[in-house]
């Protein structure tokens, strides 16, 4: 019996020319690729590659538009061209799915325990309680044992490593013979990352399930994969054994991808800078509601007694597992939710102030969301989602005023202006993530919160926008807040950096100090876990 789980022949897909008498735009190009049960294969390369669109054609699930020749074949079955009922039963029971972005392939109507419920009622003939037994044992799995007892929360109530966490559940749920993980640790931390990546081998291990990975994480391919496939501008350009390909690439973008990690110190600072952002004794409770009335029972601290701050010109650097406080530590500092202490910006306090006045700070307090596409409007194109902030905060510019900064910063991102008339849905991930990152940049603000900005990029525009980022700080005096759960990019950006576990600060200093003589037994296992890992075969 053939070992051959998966096989993509010459597959090539094309988009129609949105003008008549144009050629179809080709954005997959002959790709082949072949899968064997129990082997473990990533796909690497730069955003809009044609990675995901790749791993999407597997389950008929690329645009509906879509121009698609070529053949795959799962388990000897012809995939291309066939039927709704046939991949639905192949969808979710024998290909299992982790989409990249979890906020929007999650449904915010349903609660985590019914979406991974429902899994399980689609393709297994189970009891309500077999399925909930089963549900509290894959959330177990993925490291949210905390949520067996929570499994009427929302999406929007987990932060977004967890979101990812769940979703890696629901695609285990039927235990698939093959798993198709698009960029499936993008959104956690190093040590779930490792436990996530532990639980896949020990999967594949036990049920002979095959493996496609999409990532950006050289580090995780090295460790994790048995061959690896490099993508370039809808092409395979190199594929083989990992140990070949990265000790002798033959390709020039593959030796490129190889070296391409964000490098050097932060930039200098100011002799003497002033505070951009304080905060003293900031707290954010949650809470926690039962029964019947939904009495409050006791509160989640997500944010606990915390004082930080911000010198103008600086970056500071926010580490620790998905659910620590990271994310709602800094809304409460843009005065997004709700928070008790004192909060000071260029040194006047703003925990109190009224709408108004806090609306005209915004325009020089930014944020860049972790999830590009959700907090993308899909019903506007790219120009008006950059140029929205200037309308409101700079009235007295005229149309074509705005369509140079709108120009401009498309440029300073490593975009082009003849992209501002398309949709978010017509970009990759992490074009979508430079979008956003456009959308704040373009209104020189004083202060920026980056929450993971570049979580959705690959190694080479990793160093790209961080190199970016740096510019903007010496050229601007740009203070940041770099929430991130890559270590290696804090390493690169950060001056200071604080460590964050269940809503208080466990280790704060400068960069080196931390990153050389971590004190804490919190901040080595995240140090040990990011840039020593070493993934168990089964």
């Amino acid at each position: 019996m053939s070992d051959l789980l998966l096989s993509i022949n010459k597959l090539s897909l094309a988009f129609p020319a949105k003008q008549v008498g144009f050629a179809p735009k080709e954005v997959l190009k002959q790709v082949s690729l072949t899968l064997n049960k129990g082997e473990t294969l990533a796909v690497v390369g730069e955003s809009g590659s044609g990675k995901s669109l790749t791993a999407l054609s597997c389950l008929g699930l690329q645009p509906s538009n879509a121009l698609i020749q070529g053949s795959i074949h799962f388990n000897g079955q012809e995939l291309i061209g066939a039927t709704d009922e046939h991949l639905q039963k192949v969808r979710g029971k024998h290909i299992g799915m982790v989409f990249q972005e979890p906020m929007t392939a999650l449904n915010p109507l349903h609660s985590i325990g019914q979406q991974i419920k429902e899994m399980l009622d689609i393709h297994q003939q189970v009891t309500r309680a077999q399925a909930l037994e089963r549900v509290k044992e894959l959330l177990a799995s993925v490291g949210l044992t905390h949520f067996k007892d929570r499994l009427d929360a929302y999406p929007h109530q987990l932060s977004g490593g967890e979101r990812q966490r769940v979703m890696i559940a629901m695609a285990m749920a039927n235990n698939p013979e093959l798993l198709i993980a698009d960029e499936p640790t993008t959104a956690v931390d190093v040590t779930i990352q490792l436990k996530i990546l532990r639980l896949l081998k020990q999967l594949q291990a036990k049920t002979n399930m095959g493996i496609l990975f999409i990532t950006h994480d050289l580090t995780i391919v090295r460790h994790f994969a048995d061959r690896v496939a490099v993508m370039s501008q809808g092409e395979v350009v190199e594929i083989g054994d990992v140990e070949d390909v990265f000790s002798d690439p033959k390709h020039s973008y593959t030796q490129h991808l190889l070296s391409s990690e964000p490098k050097g110190p932060p930039v200098a600072l100011p002799a003497k800078p002033v505070n951009v952002l304080a905060c003293e004794h900031l707290k954010v409770h949650f809470p926690i509601l039962k029964g019947l009335f939904r009495r409050t029972a006791g509160y989640v601290k997500a944010v606990d007694h915390i004082s930080i701050t911000i010198p103008k010109g600086s970056t500071l650097g926010i580490v620790g597992e998905s659910g620590s406080g990271k994310s709602t530590l800094a809304f409460a500092l843009l005065r997004l939710i709700k928070s008790e202490g004192r909060i000071a910006f260029l040194g006047r306090d703003i925990h109190r102030l009224s709408s108004e006045p806090l609306q005209r700070l915004r325009r020089q307090m930014q944020i860049v969301f972790q999830d590009p596409y959700s907090s993308l409007n899909p019903r506007m194109n790219v120009s008006q989602i950059i140029e929205e902030g200037l309308r409101v905060h700079f009235p007295h510019k005229g149309e074509a005023e705005r369509l140079r900064d709108v120009d401009e910063i498309l440029l300073e991102v490593g975009l082009t202006p003849d992209m501002k008339d398309r949709y978010p849905h017509e970009f990759s991930g992490g074009q979508r993530q430079r979008i956003s990152i456009a959308r704040a940049m373009v209104l020189k603000p004083d202060f920026v919160v980056l929450d993971e900005p570049t979580s959705a990029l690959d190694l080479s525009i990793q160093a790209q926008i961080i190199d970016l980022l740096k510019k903007l700080q010496t050229k601007y005096g740009l203070s940041t807040m770099f929430i991130s759960h890559d270590l290696r990019v804090v390493k690169a950006i950060a001056h200071r950096v604080i460590v964050m576990h269940k809503g208080v600060i466990v280790e704060q200093g400068d960069t080196q100090t931390i990153f050389e003589k971590p004190q804490h037994e919190y901040t080595r296992s995240l140090i040990e876990a990011a840039f020593m890992v070493k993934i168990p075969q089964g």
